[in-house]
């Protein structure tokens, strides 16, 4: 008769490299964690209130009637929610100097916006990946640029405007604006293609791309963040400007920037046209923030560190 252990035998394995799960975090350290996370949700939420406080007040204003926001603050709304109207916007349309505002400010913050980003994608790509005497120059003046601000330009431009009749026109205005926007525009774009690889570019010239299909079907997909975010940046410069509609537009070319100056200064207890006016100028901008936010980031930070 025979007999057969049935007894398992242990395996036996190199010291320090059983697998023994991760550890145990301690009750302490796991409320000290849930707690942090509560306390930054929390932080992160009384900003966003806070950052929110001045244009939900000035919304309320907007739909209250002139007497009752002469009389009590904003947020006495919340006991008297009847007074709410829509009759200050309804007036505002019928207010020709704001809708005059708001359409100008259109006419000039687009047009600005699409040739400060397409001139300067141009002479990006250009300065980027193409090899021409003095590249290297031209670029180091353009950085030099985007130091020099607005005041030292006025005096020269208005002149040079007046000699060529532009002056006081919403063509005056589109043109400082492109000007001063384009260094900007070319040092961000620059950057950015220059981290686009060369062996993809080559390769697009051996299938038989141009430069101009190398460009538009290559970089610029690509340089989409940058160019996005440089288009909100554009934006949103343009279209809250008051110091260059101030001294280059005129009577008919006044945008809505100007437009609220002169209605506070001459008619300070206007509220029910101010502040609904107010309001629209800022939703604008706001749409485009809150839409395009996430480029902001990834745009500028990809240009920045080339």
């Amino acid at each position: 008769m025979s007999f057969v252990s049935t007894a398992r035998v242990p395996t036996l394995e190199p010291a320090g490299t059983a697998v023994t799960g991760p550890p145990r975090r301690s009750i302490v350290s796991r409320i000290v964690t849930r707690v942090g996370g509560g306390l930054m949700y929390t932080v992160v939420v009384l900003i966003a209130l806070i950052w929110l406080l001045p244009t939900t007040g000035l919304l309320v204003a907007s739909l209250r009637p002139a007497s009752a926001s002469a009389a009590t603050g904003w947020w006495h709304v919340f006991t008297k929610p009847s007074e709410l109207t829509l009759a200050n916007y309804t007036n505002l349309l019928h207010n020709r100097d704001m809708v005059g505002g708001l359409w100008n400010s259109v006419l000039i913050t687009v047009p600005s916006t699409i040739l400060v980003v397409a001139i300067g994608a141009l002479a990006a790509y250009a300065l980027a990946w193409q090899d021409f005497r003095g590249r290297d120059t031209l670029f180091a003046v353009v950085v030099a640029l985007i130091v020099v601000p607005i005041q030292m330009a006025i005096i020269p431009d208005a002149k040079l405007f007046g000699a060529l009749g532009i002056f006081g026109t919403l063509a005056g205005v589109i043109v400082f604006h492109v000007a001063f926007g384009l260094p900007f525009a070319i040092f961000l774009l620059r950057n950015f293609f220059l981290g686009i690889p060369r062996d993809l570019l080559e390769a697009a010239r051996m299938d038989g791309g141009t430069e101009f299909m190398i460009f538009t079907r290559v970089v610029l997909p690509i340089g989409w963040p940058a160019i996005a975010s440089l288009t909100i940046f554009q934006f949103l410069f343009v279209w809250n400007d008051l110091l260059v509609a101030k001294v280059f537009a005129g009577a008919s070319s006044k945008p809505i920037t100007y437009v609220l100056q002169e209605q506070m200064g001459t008619f300070s207890s206007n509220v029910d046209v101010i502040a609904p006016g107010a309001f629209l100028s800022m939703l604008l901008p706001l749409i485009v923030f809150f839409a395009f936010q996430r480029y902001f980031v990834q745009g500028v930070l990809a240009g920045s560190v080339k």
